[in-house]
């Protein structure tokens, strides 16, 4: 054997020798700390965190850790049950709580620079003078304008706590104007719009369940009912839910003293059972109520009390399926846990909460089976029977099932209308518009009146001209005929949003071409 071979025979043996003594140290050192370990009251993974904090090689991001650990071991549960770093739990409550810090605007980004659509009345905005229609170019020292700014950058750089000063620069027509603004307490409403569709057919648009609900929907109900309102439509679709007590108290508003509207109950929760009280303005109010696949939790919870009780119709689509009820936990570093500490079930005795299976991609699947387009596609839990108070069978396992199935329209889908969709064509036609007559609309604060401007606009020869100018986009006089139905409405909903009218115009306009809305108001 050559001296090299044998060199290379004496490193080999080397290691295998340490690797032996390693783990010959191991097994002595495992020997000597075996120990019993249960799974009662964490005692293992207590035991191993422990051991890792004092015996790992390096440093350790404690706080990482812990939050990892936390999060792996909860999703071994439900999907609703979360842990919430503090950033999060933050923006989490700042979504429910019905108000925030900031300057009191809304605004869109049509064109890669951010229009203001509305400034909250009484906010720190409407005072220094801001109007719907400015450009924001820069947060203080910051360009946002025509830099691809990320929008939800842009609300972090405007937002902050009360009596903080932020500088808003904006454009006006010509001007370029710098705004130093103090920022206060910014009411968040749930209440997207709410206004008559008919003479005694009222509209009323919920987007959550927050804190301000129930106040909200008092006012604006009674406002409806003075001028007329004997049935309400109210819209539930893609309001993803929120506080519990909120769903009971817009119920109790809806049904007799005595009427169930929800129980809940858990491994370590008694049964609760929330009735009426009786108490309700609207109980002699007619009801539809409109769901889609992306109501969710007391969304659900409200659209089954009224259909378990037959208080009125449930139009759309077959709602989210949300079962669980979530308790929440929140600790001194600002983070938070959701945990679900109960089932909550409709009043026929229904749990609608869909199986845990493919969760994230329920919806995604409804779309690719073609359940949203046609109700036969439908898949229910059959063997998951209830009865209404009528009698009328309803099913359990995965959402509300609406008493009238409307599929998702594709009619509206030619080649330029999609186009333009690709490209967010009427969202910059909306604000161009704004631009060329903002001293008129900007005014305007009836519908009379924004009827009367709406028709003097050529739309017709506007739009298509802007498209191809705009996007290389072109309209034969074919492609126009089949879009108008439905592109006209939307154009109109856009640029009337820019007047003192703001979303209750926005829907006023474009409900007409709805096709749930359409369906929900035939008899």
């Amino acid at each position: 054997m050559s001296q090299r071979a044998v060199r290379i025979l004496e490193v080999l043996c080397g290691v295998a020798v340490g690797v032996l003594v390693t783990l010959t140290v191991l097994r002595s050192r495992e020997a000597k700390d075996l120990r019993r370990v249960k799974y009662q009251n964490w005692q293992k993974l207590n035991f191993i965190l422990g051991a890792v904090g004092d015996n790992y090689v390096d440093t350790l991001d404690v706080v990482g850790m812990t939050d990892a650990a936390v999060s792996a071991a909860l999703s071994q549960l439900d999907p609703h049950s979360v842990y919430l770093p503090p950033v999060k739990q933050a923006s989490s409550d700042e979504e429910l709580a019905g108000n925030f810090d900031g300057i009191g605007i809304q605004f869109n980004v049509p064109n890669d620079t951010a229009v203001v659509l509305e400034v909250i009345p009484g906010g720190p905005s409407e005072k220094v003078g801001l109007l719907s229609g400015d450009r924001l170019l820069k947060v203080d020292d910051k360009v946002i304008a025509g830099v691809h700014f990320p929008q939800d950058s842009m609300v972090r750089r405007m937002r902050g706590p009360s009596g903080t000063k932020v500088t808003v620069t904006v454009r006006r027509g010509r001007e370029t104007i710098p705004f130093e603004i103090i920022r206060g307490k910014i009411p968040l409403h749930s209440i997207d719009a709410a206004f008559l569709l008919n003479d005694t057919l009222g509209y009323l648009r919920l987007s959550k369940f927050s804190e301000s609900t129930w106040e909200e929907f008092q006012a604006a109900s009674a406002k409806l009912l003075e001028e007329g309102m004997t049935h309400l439509m109210l819209d539930l679709r893609d309001n993803s839910g929120g506080y519990l007590n909120q769903a009971l108290l817009l119920s109790n508003e809806f049904l007799s003293r005595g009427d169930t509207i929800v129980y809940m109950e858990g491994r370590h929760r008694p049964r609760e059972c929330y009735r009426s009280d009786g108490r309700g303005r609207l109980k002699d109010v007619g009801l539809t109520v409109l769901i889609s696949e992306n109501s969710a939790s007391s969304s659900e919870i409200l659209a089954g009390a009224i259909q378990d009780n037959d208080r009125g119709r449930i139009v759309g689509r077959r709602s989210f399926g949300k079962g669980l009820v979530q308790e929440p936990l929140r600790f001194s570093d600002g983070s938070g846990l959701r945990l679900t500490v109960a089932r909550y079930y409709t009043p026929s005795g229904r749990c609608i909460q869909k199986p845990y299976k493919d969760y994230d991609y329920d919806i995604y699947n409804r779309y690719v089976d073609g359940e949203v387009f046609s109700a036969d596609s439908v898949r229910l839990d059959t063997t998951d029977v209830h009865h209404t108070r009528s009698g009328r069978t309803v099913y359990g396992g995965g959402g509300i099932m609406p008493d009238v199935f409307v599929p998702m329209d594709t009619t509206r889908a030619s080649a330029f209308y999609l186009s333009c969709n690709r490209k967010a064509t009427q969202m910059r036609f909306a604000a161009a518009t704004f631009d060329r007559y903002s001293d008129q609309i900007r005014d305007i604060d009836s519908f009379p009146e924004m009827d009367r401007f709406l028709r003097r606009l050529n739309l017709k020869v506007e739009f298509p001209s802007y498209a191809k100018a705009q996007d290389g986009i072109p309209c034969t006089e074919a492609e126009w005929d089949a879009s108008a139905p439905y592109l006209v409405p939307q154009l109109e909903a856009l640029i009337s949003r820019y007047s003192r009218l703001g979303e209750n115009a926005f829907y006023k306009y474009y409900l007409p071409v709805d096709s749930t809305v359409e369906v929900a108001m035939r008899p």
